[in-house]
């Protein structure tokens, strides 16, 4: 009876273990994870890898961070009054050329951003392949790295290709207070940085909980419970389908597309 008891008290220890205490618990759910659709699978997403594989430098799962340090995020040039940015893919992803063209179609559609092939220009996004999802935050100059990876969707692409034009994750502005909630105990062990306010221009726009540049309700989860709760009940955080309103206006502001508007910017 007595190996039966001590049986039972080993199993509980290693069954209730808490999660972040396992290796498999620095990693969280993918996009489309679902309460519904039965427990939870601890699976790294397209934006939030590379920041678990420490491969590259980056911030919030997926920014690319410049080895100069003084460099600065600017905006893409426009020629002739129109921002047209050129762009290049790695012959190693030119299966992913469809979703990456239906990436930039998201912003065109509905914004005076263009996008064309790479010729000659001394400064252009180059689109490779990466384990996960990264961009740097506007334009570096000369031949900028956007990484692709294997689960990234066309969601995830314009999401990045939006960090490249210069914007900055929507949770980390500074009236975040007044729309969600930052559930610090759930956070994994030495990931708190990617929770942090940042300084940014939010063009007297209001906070947008549909923005596609907005984490995930689990973004580094260390035991599965969420890390961002929106105050207002029955929101969903984090989608990768389409531009909100706000990003729209977003988009249109930062690179002046309305007529009449100061033409006056910092270029690449």
């Amino acid at each position: 009876m007595l190996w039966l008891i001590l049986l039972f008290a080993w199993l509980y220890e290693a069954w209730g273990t808490p999660v972040d205490t396992l290796k498999a618990t620095d990693i969280q759910y993918d996009e489309g994870y679902s309460p519904k659709s039965g427990p939870p699978h601890l699976i790294k997403t397209s934006e939030t890898q590379l920041d678990f594989e420490g491969d590259y430098a980056v911030q919030e799962g997926d920014i690319l961070l410049p080895t100069d340090r003084n460099a600065v995020s600017e905006l893409w040039a426009k020629l002739d009054g129109s921002l047209s940015v050129p762009y290049e893919i790695d012959s190693v992803i030119e299966g992913r050329t469809k979703d990456i063209l239906n990436a930039f179609n998201m912003i065109s559609k509905k914004t005076c951003v263009r996008f064309r092939p790479h010729t000659n220009e001394t400064d252009f996004l180059h689109f490779e392949l990466g384990n996960g999802c990264a961009s740097y935050v506007g334009c570096k100059g000369g031949e900028q790295p956007l990484l692709i990876g294997p689960k990234c969707k066309v969601g995830n692409i314009c999401h990045e290709i939006l960090h490249a034009l210069g914007f900055h994750h929507e949770h980390s502005r500074y009236d975040r207070g007044d729309h969600i909630t930052i559930l610090k105990g759930n956070i994994a062990s030495g990931k708190e940085d990617n929770f942090l306010k940042r300084n940014g221009n939010t063009f007297g726009l209001e906070y947008d909980l549909e923005s596609i540049l907005h984490y995930g309700n689990n973004y580094f989860s260390r035991n599965g419970k969420p890390t961002i709760q929106p105050k207002d009940s029955g929101v969903i955080i984090g989608q990768r389908t389409h531009l909100s309103d706000l990003d729209v206006q977003r988009i249109r502001k930062l690179y002046h597309c309305d007529k009449g508007q100061n033409k006056v910017q910092v270029t690449c």
